[in-house]
This record gives structure tokens, C-alpha cells and sequence, in this order.
């Protein structure tokens, strides 16, 4: 019998334990209850059933009206600054232009005036050759180039006359370059073009070149 009777009290002693710990969580749970409700509201809830708005005084920049402003602002600065920046660009693409221009010229006029005297085709057309350019890279025009080559041992100046003749011989045009201080075996291109129409078809001759 007595090995029966220690079989049992573990048992008893389980299930005793389980009974306290169902008293114990029954309390805890009216303990909760109590503490959430207020006796002196008539048992309202302390959590508020609305969600509290945003201090707005805590965040930062500007409104969107500002922002917008601010953008409308930026855009009218930037365009004024890419406009003026386009007038600047061709006011300097247009004096480039004029000067270059006036440098041709002048060059031109420095020629005709070293031939005005020449007699005969002059002293420099074993230094002095012409090409034409193809039509398709000058739109159309009638043109060639004047190839300059200094083959002495000294710094000279050049001018070359080009005369445009049409089909029966006849110089219907007459045009003058020529480039200055040339160096000991430096060599120029001098682009002439002519300016009458494409039709009919005229013939160009290099009719004089002078070293001087």
C-alpha cells in the first residue's frame, strides 16, 4: 500500500497548483478592468476616439503657392539668361563676320593694286596654281581655289588675278586675292567665288600672279 500512495500525491499536487493559477490570472484580469475604466466618468474610456491634427508650426519650407512662385521665377530667369546669351552669340558671330570680311577686303584691294602695273601674266605663275571646287560644295557657284606656294628663301607677298570668261571668250568678271608675308615655303589657299548666275556656265582662268 505504501508504494500506491506516493504514486498519487504528485496528482494532487499538480492539480492543485492549476487551480491557483486560474484564481491568479481570474484577479489579474479584474485588475485590468479597473484600471482601464474611470469610476468618475461613468465608465468611459480614457483612449480618445479621434486622431490629434498635425502642428503644422512643425514643419518645414514653403507653402506650394510660395514653391510655385519660386519655380515660375527660376524659369523666367533661366529663358531671359539663354536669350541673352543666344544675342550675345550672334553679336560675336556677326562681328567675327565683319571683320573677316574687312580682312578680305582689304586683302583684295592690297592685290589689285600690286597688279595695276604688272606687264604680261607677272613673275610668280610657277608659284601660283587654281582648282575648281565641285558645284555641290558651294551651292551652286562657280568657284576654285588659288593654291600659293612661297619657293624662295625670303618672306614675299602675292596677288593673282582670276578672270571668268563665258562660252565665246569674253571676261565678264574679273576678280583679285592674294596673301602677304608668305613664309620661305609656306603655302596659302585662297577661295574666289564668282558672282554672277550660275547659267550660263563660265570658264575661269588664273590671268596673272605676282610675287612682290
Amino acid at each position: 500500500m505504501t508504494p500506491s500512495f506516493r504514486r498519487k500525491h504528485p496528482v494532487r499536487a499538480r492539480a492543485a497548483s492549476a487551480a491557483s493559477a486560474v484564481v491568479l490570472a481570474a484577479l489579474s484580469a479584474t485588475a485590468l478592468v479597473s484600471c482601464g475604466s474611470d469610476d468618475d466618468s461613468g465608465g468611459s474610456s480614457s483612449v480618445s476616439d479621434g486622431a490629434t491634427p498635425p502642428d503644422q508650426e512643425s514643419f518645414a519650407g514653403e507653402p506650394p503657392s510660395a514653391l510655385a512662385s519660386a519655380a515660375e521665377s527660376a524659369a523666367a530667369e533661366a529663358r531671359e539668361s539663354a536669350s541673352s546669351a543666344a544675342a550675345s552669340a550672334s553679336a560675336r558671330e556677326a562681328s567675327r563676320k565683319a571683320s573677316i570680311g574687312t580682312d578680305i577686303e582689304q586683302s583684295r584691294q592690297a592685290a589689285q593694286n600690286a597688279l595695276k602695273d604688272v606687264d604680261g601674266r607677272g613673275n610668280a605663275l610657277n608659284e601660283v596654281g587654281m582648282t575648281g571646287k565641285p558645284r555641290a560644295e558651294t551651292g551652286g557657284r562657280l568657284a576654285v581655289l588659288v593654291s600659293v606656294t612661297n619657293k624662295t628663301g625670303a618672306e614675299a607677298s602675292y596677288a593673282a588675278q582670276v578672270d571668268f570668261l563665258d562660252a565665246s571668250g569674253k571676261v565678264v568678271e574679273t576678280q583679285f586675292v592674294g596673301t602677304e608675308d608668305l613664309a620661305p615655303g609656306g603655302r596659302a589657299q585662297l577661295l574666289v567665288t564668282s558672282r554672277e548666275p550660275a547659267s550660263p556656265p563660265l570658264t575661269p582662268r588664273l590671268t596673272k600672279a605676282q610675287r612682290y
